[in-house]
């Protein structure tokens, strides 16, 4: 369901309190950079599968049989799949993009995604007879969103706590923008009748094990690390902050906004990721102050997404009035 007056109090708090976590994400992943990316997100999404095991068992145990009959349906499988793929790319690109860029710049591009929905959902409805086209506002959140998103890559080659601003970087942080819509749209669909952590947990084991022979191909220091490293003192806390703080309460706790809140105001409200984080990094890890261009550009960015989402709350409103005088008559 989509927001609405009926929307409980506590989807809220929920929301605000995940939008924290996952801010505190980028600054963690950056802190611990000696590990090679792609398994820096296999580990964090490993241990993120131990802590929500629990809480899938407990939730499987309570379900009648035709929900778990249902969960083994070739479609609920594909979608899952599916997710799974997503959150990995989604991972592996994301934090590769810290290594190759300012944390400020990869939070803002890796939270881009409502804009890339809204060229999703242009695509679709010139294809598709009925799909819904992009309002006017939309439209122009996301000129104005991309506009400001160009001038932020005028600060290419500034350096901000020891990483320097690329191009090949901010491509990495857009990519996992990209490929994060389709972990939300599986989330989306499955989550209208299943559990969020039956839902979770087989999506984030099997992302962190398809990151595990994608890190063992590309990245040569996986074998000074090994498939579970994360198990050493020097890691173990980063890591378990990770689990808990991004991935329980941040990334589960969307999940289930998502049942709720619409998608694009879920995705809209990750967009205060990049000041939060940025302020995170800041404070805790000496993660440097941005450049001017992305002190410019970076706001009309997060402007355009609010366009945005103001442009899809307006048609949703308008739609269920439109339902609603129907009924009516």
């Amino acid at each position: 369901m989509y927001e609405s007056p009926k929307t409980p109090l506590w989807v809220w708090g929920l929301l605000v309190a995940a939008v924290c976590g996952v801010s505190s994400a980028g600054a963690l992943f950056q802190h611990v950079d000696v590990v090679p990316p792609l398994l820096r997100a296999s580990w964090r999404l490993q241990l993120t599968s131990i802590v929500l095991m629990p809480f899938f068992v407990f939730q499987w145990r309570k379900q009648d049989s035709t929900t778990k009959a249902r969960m083994f349906e070739r479609n609920t499988l594909l979608i899952i799949v599916g997710s799974g793929c997503a959150l990995a790319l989604h991972f592996g690109s994301w934090v590769a993009s810290l290594d190759a860029t300012s944390l400020t710049h990869s939070l803002l591009f890796v939270t881009a995604h409502p804009l890339i929905i809204i060229v999703g959902m242009g695509l679709l409805s010139a294809l598709y007879i009925g799909y819904r086209q992009p309002s006017r506002l939309e439209i122009i959140g996301a000129i104005v969103g991309f506009s400001g998103a160009a001038i932020t890559l005028l600060d290419q080659g500034h350096q901000q706590g020891g990483h320097t601003v690329t191009l090949w970087g901010d491509a990495l942080a857009f990519f996992g923008a990209i490929f994060v819509v389709g972990y939300i749209v599986s989330g989306r669909v499955l989550r209208e009748w299943m559990p969020i952590f039956l839902y979770a947990f087989p999506v984030t084991l099997l992302a962190s094990l398809l990151l595990i022979p994608a890190s063992m191909l590309a990245e040569p220091e996986f074998a000074t690390f090994g498939v579970v490293g994360w198990t050493d003192a020097e890691f173990f806390p980063w890591f378990l902050a990770l689990a808990l703080i991004a991935g329980l309460l941040g990334h589960t706790g969307l999940n289930t906004c998502l049942r709720y809140i619409s998608p694009l105001v879920v995705s809209t409200s990750v967009t205060l990721e990049p000041l939060l984080g940025s302020l995170i990094g800041w404070a805790f890890f000496g993660s440097g102050v941005p450049g001017r261009w992305t002190w410019f550009g970076g706001p009309i960015l997060v402007l355009g997404v609010l366009l945005v989402i103001y442009g899809g709350v307006a048609v949703d409103n308008t739609n269920n009035q439109t339902h609603q005088t129907i009924g009516e008559e």
